[in-house]
């Protein structure tokens, strides 16, 4: 098959890298970043000239981006996957997006002949570099099950998840309960380290006992480090929280934790943490309280 990526950054550059390390997939690969393409086309990719020019020439179209907005303007804008598509085209679109705007975009890009399915990931940089990641897809389970083979060239756990739009469901779903057990780590380690506990013994008691979760994992060695440098940053998961709170508001749902943990985002990006890693929701504590949670 001919495979056309578009946006090789942090996450799709890996995933992109490794379909052409893991196949013998054709792959076609567009990104504003030259630097990116790069990486990918001295493993054997060619680089493309737009979305579109991508679209007329793939079998499979994939997209990996940071904003819904981005998604919308590359599926349907100017030079975009919309006026490149041809009938049995196939869309996956691997960012983690609202799904009501999923369901809009495949609806414009059904009368061109084009299959979209909703495939967001989790699992981080290092997953994704390790081909290790989760893959949640929403959409056609015929069109799914004939292109798990190559979904399994970058990631290890394939979930179909139902129909178009449930992949970002429990997307934006996981993602809300991490960044709410990130908030409720952070609170904790700064109440032990003002109560005067050594931050490493708390740290080693709640791994070895019930508070226990890879939330509190990552974000305590962040924090016994002092290194926020970001690996998910910070205006991300204030996207992903912000996309869980537009559809508990769609769906009647009430939320009692997540509105205040984005609150804490909103603190994190006053404080000039927004291009930091997303485990940057501690330094609000430590910033406000003046008292930094390190090891010894």
């Amino acid at each position: 098959m001919k495979i056309g990526f578009v946006g090789v950054g942090n996450m799709g550059g890996p995933m992109c890298r490794n379909i052409i390390k893991n196949s013998n997939h054709e792959v076609i690969v567009y990104d504003l970043d030259p630097a990116a393409v790069a990486r990918c086309t001295e493993l054997g990719a060619r680089a493309g000239d737009s979305p579109a020019a991508l679209a007329r020439e793939a079998d499979v179209v994939m997209t990996s981006l940071p904003m819904p907005a981005d998604v919308e303007r590359v599926a349907l804008g100017p030079d975009g996957i919309g006026e490149g598509a041809h009938d049995g085209l196939v869309y996956f679109d691997l960012s983690t997006n609202s799904p009501t705007m999923v369901r809009r975009v495949a609806t414009e890009l059904e009368g061109k002949g084009v299959c979209m399915l909703d495939s967001p990931v989790s699992g981080g940089v290092s997953g994704a570099e390790a081909a290790t990641i989760a893959i949640m897809v929403g959409g056609d389970k015929g069109v799914f099950d004939a292109h798990v083979p190559l979904l399994q060239t970058f990631g290890k756990t394939i979930v179909h998840t139902g129909e178009l739009g449930s992949g970002c469901v429990a997307k934006i779903v996981n993602n809300m309960v991490a960044f709410c057990n990130a908030a409720a780590a952070a609170e904790g380690l700064m109440l032990g380290a003002k109560a005067g506990i050594d931050p490493d013994v708390l740290v080693g008691v709640i791994r070895s006992s019930s508070g226990d979760s890879f939330t509190f994992r990552s974000l305590s060695e962040k924090t016994l480090s002092g290194d926020f440098e970001a690996q998910f940053a910070l205006k991300l998961a204030y996207k992903d929280m912000h996309l869980a709170l537009e559809l508990a508001d769609e769906l009647s749902v009430p939320l009692q934790l997540s509105p205040q943990v984005h609150n804490l985002m909103r603190m994190a990006k006053g404080l000039g943490y927004w291009d930091k890693d997303s485990s940057s929701l501690m330094r609000v504590y430590e910033t406000v309280l003046g008292h930094d949670v390190r090891s010894r």
